[in-house]
């Protein structure tokens, strides 16, 4: 289970798979010199609901990851994401749809 350390108070863990496809729409957009929000429901154990956090290229940005190795990018699931983040509704953090085969 990794973490986006926002604003260098905020911490939003995330598995690593998930974030590791993720920081790739961020950085993306980030780099562009584009905002974005991004919008998850609370995990199982945490109060019911969902959040969203406003990212901005001047907001210091951290991701930190349990595993040393990065996982395998599944160029789909990043598309998918990144279609949320250009949308009017912001990324919203979706499981992953693995097409044909089982993913590492």
């Amino acid at each position: 289970m990794g973490f986006i350390m926002y604003d260098s108070t905020s911490q939003l863990h995330i598995e690593d798979r998930a974030l590791a496809h993720l920081k790739v729409v961020i950085a993306t957009k980030l780099r562009r010199n584009e905002s974005l929000t991004v919008s998850w429901t609370h995990p199982e154990g945490d109060a019911y609901g969902r959040s969203t956090i406003w990212l901005h290229p001047s907001i210091p940005l951290r991701f930190t990851f349990e595993g040393r190795e990065p996982p395998k990018l599944n160029p789909k699931w990043i598309d998918d994401l990144m279609q949320s983040a250009n949308s009017t509704g912001g990324t919203t953090l979706v499981d992953e749809i693995v097409q044909g085969s089982t993913t590492e």
